[in-house]
């Protein structure tokens, strides 16, 4: 069997299980399952396979018509202008939460050098996105997961920023190391009982802690405005990610913390998706 054959085989058990852009995730899984990028698969369609190969592109299928998604089962994800290295363990970067390395980027764009702190590093996606256009930066990552302390640090080295990085395993209640001149974070905001009626990728295979916002969606959210009011320096700026329907409660308990509201920003499906705030 042909590269093409077996992605047209792989497609048509995606399209039968309702998986949305099923020639792409099989393009994908095809690179994946012979060790090659997306464009040699595309250059070679007429090429055939090792059955070995085949095989194991029929499991990565297999995984993937029961929803697992395309960024666990390649381990990679782009965010921003990088590829990173993604695990079960960590929440998979999304478009929208670019918005806030945009906003950190167009608030300190006159600052040399900044000092930032990322609760919930996570993947390490944001932090370590803005370290990379800040070249005279520094950062420290905190996260409750020892597995994406981890994750975070394979990233940092492959983005050749780990020697302006540190990472603490750490509660953000019990987090007291410096001042900072930028905290970022994109907490846990979804309410605990809608998690199980989100998209089956999300529900069923995003790690829970990442996503279970509490009750309200906002227990997380208050930890972290609250740390964040007592590490941040006077006149630093606080981006954090909200839910599309949290904007005016989060913009009440960042003024009661005593914060600036400068501006919040919108996600590609014009959803409010991030508040940009200063310490006053």
């Amino acid at each position: 069997m042909n590269i093409q054959s077996a992605i047209i085989f792989g497609a048509k058990i995606l399209k039968t299980k309702y998986i949305n852009n099923p020639y792409l995730d099989a393009e994908i899984l095809m690179a994946k399952a012979i060790k090659k990028d997306r464009n040699y698969v595309l250059l070679n369609f007429n090429h055939n396979l090792h059955n070995e190969d085949f095989k194991y592109f029929q499991k990565l299928i297999n995984k993937r018509s029961f929803g697992k998604p395309i960024a666990y089962l390649t381990n990679r994800k782009f965010f921003w202008k990088y590829e990173f290295f993604v695990t079960k363990d960590t929440l998979i970067p999304r478009p929208d939460t670019e918005i806030i390395v945009e906003n950190a980027l167009r608030f300190n764009k006159n600052k040399k050098q900044v000092n930032i702190l990322d609760i919930g590093i996570g993947s390490g996606c944001i932090l370590l996105s803005i370290l990379k256009e800040k070249k005279y930066s520094y950062g420290t990552g905190i996260d409750i997961s020892e597995n994406c302390i981890k994750i975070s640090k394979i990233n940092a080295v492959n983005l050749k920023v780990n020697s302006r990085l540190k990472l603490y395993k750490s509660n953000v209640d019990k987090f007291k190391l410096g001042k900072y001149d930028l905290i970022v974070s994109n907490p846990p905001y979804i309410k605990k009982n809608n998690i199980k009626i989100l998209e089956k990728d999300v529900a069923e295979f995003e790690p829970k802690r990442a996503l279970n916002g509490g009750l309200d969606g906002l227990s997380e959210i208050r930890k972290v405005i609250k740390k964040s009011s007592e590490l941040i320096k006077n006149n630093g700026k606080f981006i954090l990610e909200i839910g599309f329907d949290q904007k005016n409660k989060v913009i009440n308990l960042l003024k009661k913390e005593g914060f600036y509201i400068n501006s919040v920003a919108k996600d590609l499906a014009n959803n409010d998706r991030c508040i940009v705030s200063t310490k006053i």
